[in-house]
């Protein structure tokens, strides 16, 4: 049996107890309970138990939201929209909504808050990835960090979103975006306002300094390029 078959097989077996006892040690030893699998095996697969059980979840969220971008007619779209449409089908791959519940509160400990934001940056950047962003300077950074922020807003309401097929969650994900969208333009004002562009001129020139990660063989989160 493969190592990627023996996460699935135990993810899937979790999924059912999950919503009962959380991303825990308990729902993991059901889940061994139920599939017949030794604990040794847990430990290969998921080797901080509950967490990267919880994480392997995510993952699979995001490859089938990523399977179903690539499989969706986005030509006719505003870039807003396909942006939009990402994140709903981010959601739309969570068979429960109390298995996200569950995954916010471990991830709101404080021993896993850091896995917690970077599976959330990772969702950013594939939705990026997914729609051909280019962007090699502090836009790859912010782009991520705001639709970062607008995900996880539109997961907080969407949790508690009890209108029929979640339209009310859609709803709030256009405004989300709507504003994002606003916020742009107004940099875009700015930047075209030759005073304001002037007065920016410095501190501009200091962000246009970061680079995306992995350029010209760094292996950091980002850089600060320079001259020579």
């Amino acid at each position: 049996m493969s190592t990627t078959s023996t996460k699935d097989i135990l993810l899937d077996a979790a999924l059912m107890h999950v919503p009962f006892d959380g991303w825990s040690d308990t729902a993991l030893a059901a889940a061994l309970a139920d599939t017949g699998l030794d604990a040794t095996v847990a430990k290969a697969v998921f080797p901080r138990g509950p967490v990267d059980m919880a994480l392997a979840y995510h993952a699979r969220g995001d490859a089938q939201m990523l399977a179903a971008l690539q499989a969706a007619d986005l030509g006719d779209m505003r870039f807003r929209d396909r942006i939009a449409h990402a994140v709903r089908l981010r959601l739309e791959a969570v068979e429960d909504k109390e298995l996200v519940r569950r995954g916010m509160t471990l991830f709101a400990l404080p021993p896993y808050a850091a896995d917690g934001a970077r599976a959330l940056w990772q969702t950013a950047d594939h939705i990026w990835q997914a729609l051909g962003d280019t962007s090699q300077d502090v836009n790859w950074y912010t782009k991520r960090a705001t639709l970062s922020a607008v995900y996880s807003a539109t997961v907080l309401y969407w949790l508690g979103d009890t209108s029929e097929d979640d339209a009310a969650t859609w709803a709030f994900l256009d405004r989300r975006i709507d504003n994002v969208m606003q916020i742009e333009s107004l940099k875009a004002k700015a930047r075209a306002n030759p005073a304001l562009s002037r007065l920016l001129q410095g501190p501009l020139g200091l962000l246009g300094r970061i680079r995306a990660p992995g350029q010209a063989g760094h292996a950091m989160p980002g850089r600060w390029g320079g001259r020579g």
